[in-house]
């Protein structure tokens, strides 16, 4: 496993052990929750996810 892959673990970790603390997340949705926010670090921290479409884009050359 790489530092990054590493790194992208801990953080997905430690987000959901947030959300669990404030109630958002029970041991009922822990698997799913868990996939989720290791997709979503995994896609921003790699560039796999599309940007959203709220995000500015840069001005087209031409």
């Amino acid at each position: 496993m790489s530092s990054i892959d590493e790194q992208i673990l801990r953080a997905a970790k430690e987000i959901v052990v947030k959300f669990i603390e404030t109630g958002r997340i029970s041991p009922t949705t822990f698997p799913e929750a868990f996939k989720s926010v290791y997709a979503a670090v995994n896609g921003t921290v790699k560039g796999l996810e599309p940007p959203a479409d709220d995000d500015p884009q840069p001005p087209a050359k031409g």
